[in-house]
């Protein structure tokens, strides 16, 4: 019997148990369970320290490919919120407009490299590429890292303080536009694309909110979008404290979950600013080799309109 794609068995498992709910984990471990030899070799990979971990994978897989299954079957649907996101299958729901999903070279095993989570030391580096997957995956954005350790410290010591931000992206605003609607706007200086800016930290207390919260509107208030983003908030006063700053401030928060990407919460969205601060742009970029290259990308989808998935989202 033909090995069957993940997608195509989480289509099987909602079409058998059709009009009921399930949850991502529920998916993983129900369909981990009938094709169990179709995991054999995943499950013996190093980097899975227990079942858990491997579930785990198994879960923030479905998150990513949530496209690609309503791709096979129409009738399947999902509930983003509350979290966590639920899936079913109608066969008697009329399915209205297409699901708008994307994929990356028609894979539809989308492999999710995320660090190992039995362990409770995550860094924040470890972070970045659970952050970069949830932005790809939900947002459709085209994420850079930005290291500032491969910056020019031209200033002296001390002199890029609060600079630099940790993940920048970059969302095509046009993708589906009609050509003539693109060319209309790039004759009329119009906006195609949206510059977001992110700051990462492992969490949120008494001790660094405010600190972390104004470094992010050091390092973020350049882009279109700009998000503070951390695992956890320590308490009810904090999570006030952040309220307050993002309603003056416009700097939005993210809830990231580093055992499920696709369940992070976008908690406070961001003020979006109609224009770039190309002035700001230019600082970071004369700075910072990470960042021209993520410019001189930006500057080719203007240019072309084209994206190379190849050339985003790595760390």
């Amino acid at each position: 019997m033909a090995k069957i794609s993940q997608p195509q068995k989480i289509v099987e498992f909602l079409k058998a148990n059709a009009n009921q709910k399930f949850n991502a984990r529920q998916i993983a471990e129900s369909i981990v369970a009938a094709y169990s030899n179709d995991y054999i070799e995943k499950r013996q990979n190093p980097r899975f320290e227990n079942e858990k971990a491997f579930i785990t994978q198994i879960v923030a897989e479905i998150g990513a490919q949530k496209g690609l299954i309503a791709k096979i079957d129409k009738h399947i649907f999902w509930q983003d919120k509350p979290r966590p996101r639920i899936y079913w299958y109608d066969p008697d729901k009329k399915t209205g407009e297409p699901v708008s999903f994307e994929t990356d070279e028609n894979n539809d095993d989308v492999e999710i490299e995320i660090p190992s989570l039995s362990a409770k030391s995550l860094t924040e580096h470890d972070l970045y590429p659970i952050l970069i997957e949830y932005l790809k995956s939900e947002l459709k954005l085209y994420c850079q890292r930005i290291d500032e350790k491969r910056s020019k410290n031209s200033h002296g010591l001390g002199g890029n303080q609060w600079l630099h931000p940790d993940i920048v992206a970059m969302q095509p605003i046009d993708k589906k536009w009609d050509e003539l609607i693109r060319n209309c706007v790039k004759q009329g200086a119009g906006q195609s694309v949206r510059l977001w800016s992110f700051e990462v930290k492992k969490e949120l207390n008494s001790t660094n909110a405010r600190k972390s919260f104004f470094q992010t509107v050091s390092n973020s208030s350049w882009a279109n979008e700009g998000y503070l983003v951390a695992t956890s908030i320590s308490d009810a006063n904090v999570e006030q404290e952040l309220r307050m700053l993002s309603s003056l401030h416009g700097i939005g928060i993210i809830l990231l979950n580093p055992e499920n990407p696709s369940e992070s919460e976008m908690m406070l969205p961001s003020k979006s600013r109609p224009t770039v601060d190309w002035q700001s742009v230019n600082r970071i970029l004369v700075e910072n080799i990470d960042f021209k290259d993520y410019i001189e990308l930006v500057s080719t989808y203007y240019q072309t309109g084209r994206v190379r998935a190849k050339d985003w989202n790595k760390i």
